[in-house]
């Protein structure tokens, strides 16, 4: 079922405790596999006496919210991704009742024809309260909330988060294949702007990758990971970290954490922005503009840059402080204005 014989495996661990897991793997910054992790679940042992048994125990907790389900013909074998335009997509999205989507995915069970559906990232404190306190997790991402994954066998592109991530198995079995943020040039990333879910993906498919046409991806399958997770499995991904997941079965659930912080920009806005201001550049004026964004955002010294000044002067340049984001954000909508 799982392994790419060309990726190597992912680290693993057992359970681990909140100050190994704030202190040791979240400081580490590399992705490991905590097997078991939250194995004590009642979730878990609903999913262990089969799927009738989950759809019930998730059913528990619905109080009627719609769901937006992606819905895909069998012919797409589950692999969620573009059309032949890449201007659209090979699927269609629907509003449905929870307790639809369960319905189905059990009805379907079995069915070599059965569509491809899947629900990703709703959160259960909406759409299933009571789970969280239910199923409690023992570690801590800032800011993270349980979000609910649903749907059957199902192949997501490869893409990166921009946040850390916790994602735990409830049901069925998944399949996380990893590259490193080094690796972005080696993936062939699609539209930035027209995504499936938000985050631009590669257009390469690791199950069948056309290395003719896409020739560097080679490199990336020098440097990939892989693991298969089972109920209980948690997976610690860290923030850029590409992934590509694939679901066995014909109802897989999963629960993920993204540390949040709703007061923090965008680094990706702000390279979208660089686009339209610096990348057409002549290529001189583009070489000075590389050294103020080195000398203002990236060297080691950045924060340090306005220490001449006197601290009420220093402005946007100042150290980092609500007041400070308040100040920036004024001052690009100023210069923003004109469109």
């Amino acid at each position: 079922m799982m392994p790419l014989d060309w990726a190597r495996p992912l680290p693993e661990c057992g359970r681990v405790d909140a100050a190994t897991f704030a202190d040791t793997i979240v400081r580490q910054g590399q992705p490991v596999v905590l097997r078991g992790q939250v194995a004590d679940w009642p979730a878990i042992a609903a999913a262990n006496a089969g799927r009738e048994s989950l759809a019930r125990y998730i059913g528990q907790f619905d109080q009627g919210a719609p769901v937006q389900v992606m819905v895909g013909r069998p012919e797409i074998a589950g692999r969620y991704f573009y059309d032949a335009t890449v201007e659209d997509f090979n699927f269609h999205r629907r509003m449905v009742p929870l307790k639809v989507l369960l319905s189905e995915l059990v009805r379907f069970a079995g069915d070599p024809a059965a569509p491809a559906l899947y629900a990703g990232s709703a959160p259960t404190g909406q759409l299933l309260p009571g789970w969280s306190e239910a199923n409690p997790l023992a570690l801590t991402l800032p800011g993270a909330k349980a979000r609910i994954w649903i749907g059957n066998e199902t192949r997501i592109s490869t893409h990166f988060d921009g946040s850390a991530n916790l994602a735990c198995v409830v049901g069925g079995r998944r399949r996380f294949l990893l590259f490193p943020p080094d690796q972005l040039a080696n993936l062939y990333v699609g539209p930035l702007e027209q995504t499936m879910a938000g985050q631009p993906t590669s257009m390469v498919d690791p199950d069948a990758p056309d290395l003719d046409r896409y020739p560097r991806f080679a490199t990336a399958m020098r440097h990939a990971l892989v693991a298969e997770l089972a109920p209980g499995d948690a997976i610690f991904m860290p923030t850029l970290w590409w992934h590509n997941v694939r679901a066995f079965g014909p109802l897989n659930v999963l629960v993920n954490y993204w540390a949040e912080d709703p007061t923090a920009s965008s680094p990706f806005t702000a390279m979208i922005h660089a686009m339209l201001a610096v990348r057409d550049l002549p290529a001189a004026e583009r070489a000075v503009w590389r050294g103020w964004f080195d000398h203002y955002v990236f060297d080691e010294s950045a924060r340090r840059v306005a220490d001449h000044l006197p601290e009420a002067a220093r402005g946007v340049l100042g150290a980092a402080s609500a007041s400070r984001s308040q100040r920036i954000k004024h001052y690009l909508v100023a210069m923003l204005g004109g469109g």
